[in-house]
């Protein structure tokens, strides 16, 4: 049979290795997931939940879904115009190595490193979170709708060569309206993304209601910490509810 065959052992053996080391380098234990009683008694510090915050925590999430929203949005209209210049199909080679090149660069850099250039540039509050968060998911976005122009069929885009159609014109009417559906599914993940990017980005001064979590948890204010955490839910199963009907609406 195909599952023992030579190749597949040394795979299954390397595997474990990796396990096994992985497990040596982090001290990963399974004798700790065991102790409970330290688990229960940090969990009863978070109840009963400040629930007299919640005024100043709604205002907080919404600068941090306006944080998010903006920095993918924002991400979206630059990465729309790259992607076509980073896909194979849809440009040359010199052009596609480059910009490639260019959003693989945005793509290893981390929002976090970009949140400490830019609170050290501009300053402490939301406007350097939505740059760092508009310069990663430039890269992001930029691969991800690049790889969709590739795999789009080329069909509408004869037909449009046929009717005389310039280049860029045929690919807005040919190869856009194919993968149109997909990029909002990106998008819409990618905002889902940045909504607890924005949370760390507020742990080094980006605003939002991740810095009051940080605040919070700074102070041993476990029961607003509760409450951050309720918003942080909230956010996020609202994007991804709107976001779907958008979807099913748009497919």
């Amino acid at each position: 049979m195909v599952w023992f065959r030579r190749r597949y052992f040394i795979y299954f053996v390397l595997i474990l290795f990796a396990f096994w080391w992985s497990m040596d380098v982090t001290g990963f234990q399974w004798r700790k997931l065991g102790q409970f009683s330290n688990m229960v008694d940090m969990a009863t510090r978070f109840f009963p939940i400040e629930w007299s915050l919640f005024p100043r925590m709604a205002q907080e999430s919404l600068v941090t879904l306006a944080i998010a929203f903006l920095g993918t949005s924002f991400a979206l209209i630059v990465a729309l115009p790259l992607s076509f210049l980073a896909a194979r199909t849809t440009s040359g080679r010199a052009m596609y190595t480059f910009i490639r090149s260019f959003l693989s660069a945005l793509r290893s850099i981390p929002e976090i490193v970009f949140g400490l250039i830019f609170v050290t540039a501009f300053g402490l509050g939301p406007f350097a979170a939505v740059l760092a968060i508009i310069l990663h998911n430039i890269g992001v976005l930029g691969k991800l709708i690049s790889e969709l122009i590739e795999s789009a069929d080329t069909g509408p885009q004869e037909a449009m060569k046929a009717v005389g159609a310039t280049k860029w014109v045929g690919y807005l009417f040919s190869i856009l309206p194919q993968i149109w559906p997909n990029v909002l599914s990106n998008y819409f993940y990618r905002f889902e993304v940045a909504i607890r990017t924005s949370l760390i980005l507020g742990f080094i001064g980006g605003g939002g209601i991740g810095q009051q979590l940080f605040n919070h948890f700074q102070s041993f204010y476990y029961q607003a910490v509760a409450l951050d955490i309720v918003c942080i839910m909230v956010l996020v199963i609202l994007v991804d509810v709107i976001g779907g009907r958008i979807r099913a609406g748009v497919i």
